[in-house]
């Protein structure tokens, strides 16, 4: 089975002073090492510089920047993509899937480009 190449994205590659350190990197694939929308979001987290980012009205919004190949923001801590009709979260290992709770549901926990 032929595997993907991994490679770390180091957060002070991105940010010089970031306001949040860990995690330290993230591992990534190449495609989305490259991904300029994905390094947007996470410098906006790891500088905690929301200012091109609002709050989601509604669910429709969330969807409509993730359907486009952008990436949200969950709470102020976590990047969330869509990938082959799942919901998932970036941590410094990887994705992972996102779990069904309240927290979700609710427009006000999602910073949206």
């Amino acid at each position: 089975m032929y595997r993907t190449k991994k490679e770390k994205l180091y957060i002070r590659d991105l940010v010089q002073n970031p306001a949040v350190a860990y995690p330290a990197y993230y591992t990534l694939s190449a495609s989305l090492y490259q991904n300029e929308m994905l390094r947007a979001a996470l410098a906006a987290l790891h500088g905690f510089d929301f200012s091109s980012y609002t709050k989601a009205s509604a669910h429709e919004d969330i969807f409509k920047m993730l359907h486009r190949g952008g990436f949200a923001i969950f709470k102020e801590k976590y990047i969330v993509g869509y990938f082959g009709g799942k919901m998932m979260y970036l941590e410094s290992s990887g994705w992972k899937g996102m779990p069904a709770v309240e927290e979700i549901f609710k427009p006000e926990n999602w910073q949206i480009c």
